[in-house]
């Protein structure tokens, strides 16, 4: 078989359907209640969230004021995908519901209250549940949210996420959040060398004075 010059545009794939799929989603998502932090009942379901700062920490002021009046300007913005979802990317059933969206913001609210310097009650947020084959869609859903907020907690100070690395795996540094927010005895096994609070501060002002200037 003979080979064809290569022509770039064989390869790229549109589809303004999905685009538009995304888009509602995201729409949706926007328009979901905002509750406590963690939601004050359990739940089956998986998906994606958002979480809100409204508090009093002078570090965090601008976000609290944006959202005094509507929650718009999430500080972070995460997933809970069915187990074995990066292995196999098994789809959510009937069969496998189970609570890893409740459980995930439980978790984070559990980092915050071990921070001496955050109040955990001082945080709200909102979720989709996305069910069946629907659950397909919670990492682009997720990716479309941090593009369109830039979450500070996303982008300009990491880590608040991260699960212990579990023995053996303590050869990295603590995350930003971690030097920010210490309190996670997990973190301070990290033998790592961290960035400096000071740099992260920096970065951190830095990312707030571009909040609301970009919706």
């Amino acid at each position: 078989m003979k080979q064809r010059p290569f022509d770039r545009a064989e390869h790229v794939y549109r589809n303004d359907a999905f685009a538009e799929m995304v888009k509602d989603a995201v729409r949706f998502f926007n328009g979901t209640p905002v509750l406590p932090l963690p939601p004050p009942v359990s739940f089956l379901g998986r998906g994606v969230y958002a979480i809100y700062y409204t508090g009093s920490n002078p570090l965090y002021a601008r976000y609290a004021e944006l959202n005094r009046t509507a929650y718009d300007f999430p500080i972070y913005v995460g997933k809970a995908v069915p187990k074995g979802w990066r292995q196999s990317r098994a789809s959510d059933t009937d069969e496998n519901q189970s609570s890893e969206l409740f459980s995930r913001m439980r978790q984070h609210h559990n980092s915050m209250k071990l921070a001496p310097n955050l109040n955990a009650d001082h945080f709200m947020c909102r979720f989709v549940i996305f069910e069946h084959t629907g659950s397909d869609m919670i990492s682009t859903v997720e990716a479309a949210l941090i593009k369109l907020n830039r979450p500070l907690w996303n982008t300009a100070m990491d880590g608040f996420g991260n699960h212990d690395p579990g023995k053996g795996r303590y050869e990295q540094a603590r995350s930003d959040w971690d030097v920010v927010h210490p309190g996670r005895k997990w973190a301070d096994k990290c033998n790592g060398v961290p960035k400096t609070k000071t740099v992260i501060l920096k970065r951190i002002k830095s990312h707030l004075s571009t909040l609301g200037k970009l919706k």
